[in-house]
């Protein structure tokens, strides 16, 4: 499942990442990549571990970590450090697959799910379109700021060279209670139906306490905490 959420809408939120953009520093992108990855990979990356990347990723996360749809789809267990990246002049990242596991020690993670968000106006830049193979199918997308996509880390993605302008996106990875990408698409769908049920029945309607019943115990069936 390829999912586009609005994870920040606010207009003033957006301004004021724009503004902690311009204070960051910038790196070799090919640092942070795989062997078989940073061949494929041209573009910069924000050191994250000073005071500017930090107060980003403070505004970034919050959204993220609450947007309500992102947790239905993903289920999250636990949520990557992310990076902010900048790609102009040509650059891009060719085809490739995420790491199956991230991360040292107790941060130690699976990679179920990874995400782009957006964080500037594709009428600010040329290309630069996320392309996510599936099935046999390329799905390009090129959202507006604040628009995250949500994929599986599974797939093999690339991001399509950046003729002019800069494209800065903030990308992670998420592993997921639930592991299976087919469960997770239930779950999403059930709870999809359980809110759209609700502005057309009581709220004490049995159907609903049923369908609370049922999602609750697919999750403990399903999930992997």
């Amino acid at each position: 499942m390829i999912l586009s959420i609005q994870a920040i809408d606010d207009a003033q939120t957006l301004a004021a990442i724009t503004d902690q953009i311009g204070a960051l520093s910038w790196a070799d992108g090919r640092a942070t990549a795989g062997k078989v990855a940073s061949q494929v990979k041209v573009n910069n990356q924000a050191v994250m571990s000073d005071a500017a990347g930090q107060a980003l990723r403070q505004s970034v996360l919050a959204p993220i970590t609450k947007n309500a749809v992102l947790l239905a789809a993903a289920r999250p267990r636990r949520f990557s450090h992310f990076v902010v990246s900048k790609t102009e002049d040509g650059g891009h990242y060719g085809a490739h697959v995420d790491n199956a596991l991230m991360g040292t020690g107790d941060g130690r993670m699976r990679s179920d799910l990874s995400f782009t968000l957006f964080l500037s106006e594709p009428s600010s830049y040329e290309g630069g379109e996320l392309i996510v193979h599936n099935a046999g199918v390329q799905q390009q997308v090129k959202g507006e700021a604040g628009t995250l996509v949500l994929y599986p880390s599974s797939t093999i993605h690339e991001v399509a060279p950046v003729t002019s302008g800069t494209r800065i996106v903030c990308i992670g990875w998420i592993e997921s209670l639930i592991a299976d990408g087919a469960k997770r698409e239930l779950l999403f769908d059930m709870d999809n139906l359980r809110a759209t049920l609700r502005t057309a029945m009581p709220a004490d309607a049995p159907e609903l306490l049923t369908l609370d019943k049922t999602i609750a115990n697919l999750t403990r069936m399903w999930a992997q905490p």
